[in-house]
């Protein structure tokens, strides 16, 4: 879906766009999501009454998730939780599908192979397949499954499920009327759901937001963290300090899930926002994409160019014209429920899990 194509869907969805033919629209996609609706049901049933396999591999598998297309921030996160295992001497393999990244590592792969170095990630649309080569041939006592939720072929010790503060329930439709994957009622198979972004919503709407999903999914174990900026870094990964942005005037661009968040990331820190485009999720830059990049910042004259890690791995340039190019590199922050956090991870630890009854 190009640019353009994507921003009219999120305006037609979000009842931006009126008119007859917008009403025809929106009710056609709401039939559509009735039979995905029902689509999911058949497949959620089918994996809960053992009609459809589930491969449980013999080590401890930790799942990253969320119920929304679009950035949730689940790489971080995925960041996040291999370092905690890692900290603790544990063989972390990261497994993932790899969405666009028919060519190798993804762009979300390559940003974890940039800050996890030690860390192996196997991309494969097979993640049983996967696992059992992170066990037989990596010699992993964890598996980290990036954006595991939906797939339940593989077992899974702990489903942590992220929920976006600034849109939390897709708009409150199954796709394609609207942005989720299943029903808000699916937390109930969470183990941990994490509001992520919570600093960018004040305290009343994050309640709000907890209260909402109670009410479909039953008592929930709740954790709220935010997008942590961490530094700058340009294309070779060389850093400089989150300061530097204070009084410039910068411009900005980006194709990730939820470019609202990174611009709100970006206007925290004090810079003049000269401009910011917006691409769409994943975006392949093409060479006249580049050459547009440019002339635009050519055009701007800002003091420096601002991307995410995600977009950088795949333009790998440090200037765009004369202007400089950085990217701002993001960490993840529990902000309330870390004991419920590290609680829930330390029971998939060896000394834990011998503790437990059998």
């Amino acid at each position: 879906m190009s640019r353009f194509d994507q921003e009219a869907y999120l305006r037609l969805i979000r009842g931006q766009t009126r008119g007859p033919a917008a009403v025809v629209a929106r009710t056609l996609l709401s039939c559509a999501a009735a039979g995905y609706g029902a689509a999911i049901a058949l497949r959620n049933g089918s994996f809960e009454h053992g009609w459809l396999r589930v491969h449980r591999l013999g080590v401890p598998v930790v799942s990253v998730g969320n119920l929304t297309v679009g950035g949730t921030g689940k790489t971080p996160m995925v960041e996040w939780l291999a370092r905690w295992f890692r900290a603790r001497r544990r063989r972390v393999v990261i497994v993932s599908r790899g969405y666009r990244g028919e060519q190798g590592l993804n762009d979300e792969g390559l940003v974890l192979e940039e800050n996890l170095p030690d860390v192996p990630h196997l991309q494969d649309r097979d993640r049983v397949r996967a696992g059992r080569v992170a066990l037989q041939e990596l010699e992993a006592d964890i598996l980290v499954l990036d954006d595991g939720f939906q797939h339940r072929r593989l077992a899974r010790d702990l489903d942590v499920v992220l929920i976006d503060a600034l849109e939390p329930f897709g708009l409150g439709h199954l796709l394609p009327r609207g942005l989720l994957r299943e029903p808000v009622r699916s937390l109930r198979r969470a183990d941990l759901v994490v509001l992520s972004r919570a600093d960018l919503v004040d305290p009343a709407d994050r309640s709000a937001i907890r209260a909402a999903a109670e009410r479909r999914a039953g008592p929930l174990r709740w954790v709220e963290s935010r997008q942590a900026p961490l530094e700058l870094i340009d294309s070779e990964g060389a850093p400089s300090p989150l300061g530097d942005l204070a009084g410039q005037v910068v411009a900005a661009f980006c194709g990730i899930g939820n470019p609202e968040g990174f611009r709100r990331t970006l206007r925290s820190h004090g810079p003049e926002l000269r401009d910011f485009r917006v691409y769409p999720d994943h975006h392949g830059y093409s060479a006249a994409d580049v050459a547009a990049l440019h002339a635009w910042a050519r055009a701007l004259k800002p003091n420096l160019v601002l991307t995410t890690q995600k977009d950088l791995v795949k333009l790998r340039t440090g200037t765009l014209g004369a202007v400089p190019l950085r990217a701002l590199r993001i960490g993840v922050e529990i902000v309330a429920g870390e004991d419920v956090m590290d609680d829930a991870l330390a029971r998939l630890l060896p000394e834990s899990r011998r503790r437990e009854p059998v």
